[in-house]
């Protein structure tokens, strides 16, 4: 059966209806030259708070973005709503370039990459003289990580009360990380925050830490009263802290041109992300010693040169043991 006449044009033929009453996709996406720049402060289910100029505004991920994230740290253009008033909801519509990106597995043979923090010059390394019990081997994968993102690391020693700082301090001397001690009395009276501040000023400077050493303590040292956050004790059973900080967020430092974000206590930092043959860079007091060695060393071999460079006292034992293990547990991860 003839459905049209002979002489048809465009508006006699009938089209199917959208459903969805939506437009036509395309692959042509709008450029949003009127977007604002802001700087995302902290992520929460989907919803990011940016501040733009001097105002907090809450903002979604815009569709064409994708699967592309937003985190903490990150320099976003954003549309909409900038009002900053409650039940107001912008959208960002762009991620803008990087300059370092904090990364982190939740272990070693997993993966997935989180993350951490973006666009930051400094890693702090807070880690407790006692209770809990220091622990190196996770300071040497933050470094890991720190040097490998691009990031000056920097160590916090805190609860100097309880133990001496001496024997850590020892420990990693050879590298020349710059440190900072700090006692509960300290913080308390205020004395530690200016030389902790001094580290800060003028940098966008990450937070790590085991839970319960102390970092949202000193953090809160730092800020205005209005952006503390609640702190946690360390239970006296397992010796293990309590998790107070449960998402990043970016603080500014009052009277400075720096920033702090804090960050969750983690509990393990794996290195899946990074290549095994770029962690002898977080090593600096080993590396030269690796001139001799043979070609492709896994420097846990018989021929490697690093055996003679520790002997002849040119490095720390504890520095090439820790070296050797996150090699092997890397090696074990490449080989699964």
């Amino acid at each position: 059966m003839r459905r049209y006449g002979k002489h048809t044009d465009e508006d006699d033929i009938r089209q199917r209806p959208n459903r969805k009453g939506n437009r036509p996709r395309t692959n042509i996406r709008p450029k949003h030259e009127e977007a604002v720049e802001g700087m995302v402060v902290t992520v929460d289910r989907g919803r990011l708070t940016c501040l733009v100029d001097d105002r907090l505004v809450t903002a979604m991920k815009a569709r064409e973005l994708g699967r592309k994230a937003a985190v903490v740290g990150d320099h976003v253009a954003i549309v909409g709503d900038l009002s900053g008033e409650k039940d107001t909801l912008a959208r960002i519509v762009r991620i803008e370039p990087r300059t370092s990106v904090l990364r982190r597995t939740a272990d070693d043979d997993d993966p997935y990459e989180r993350v951490v923090v973006a666009n930051a010059d400094q890693l702090a390394i807070v880690t407790a003289l006692a209770d809990p019990e220091p622990r190196p081997r996770l300071i040497d994968r933050c470094l890991v990580a720190a040097y490998d993102a691009g990031l000056e690391p920097l160590l916090v020693l805190t609860k100097s009360d309880l133990s001496p700082p001496d024997e850590l301090l020892e420990l990693y001397g050879a590298l020349g990380v710059p440190y900072v001690v700090t006692s509960r009395e300290e913080l308390e009276s205020g004395a530690a925050v200016d030389r902790v501040r001094k580290q800060l000023d003028g940098k966008i400077t990450a937070f790590v830490g085991h839970s319960g050493v102390g970092k949202t303590t000193l953090v809160n040292a730092l800020v205005s009263q209005e952006r503390r956050r609640s702190t946690g004790h360390v239970n006296a059973v397992t010796g293990r802290g309590r998790h107070t900080t449960t998402s990043a967020r970016a603080i500014p430092l009052p009277g400075s041109e720096g920033w702090v974000i804090d960050t969750p206590g983690v509990r393990s930092f794996g290195l899946h992300h990074v290549d095994p043959s770029r962690v002898i860079h977080a090593f600096p007091d080993l590396e030269p010693g690796t001139e001799g060695c043979p070609r492709a060393c896994s420097h846990d071999e018989p021929d490697c040169a690093l055996d003679q460079w520790v002997a002849d006292g040119h490095a720390d034992p504890a520095r090439l043991y820790s070296l050797r293990r996150l090699l092997a547990t890397r090696e074990r991860t490449e080989g699964d």
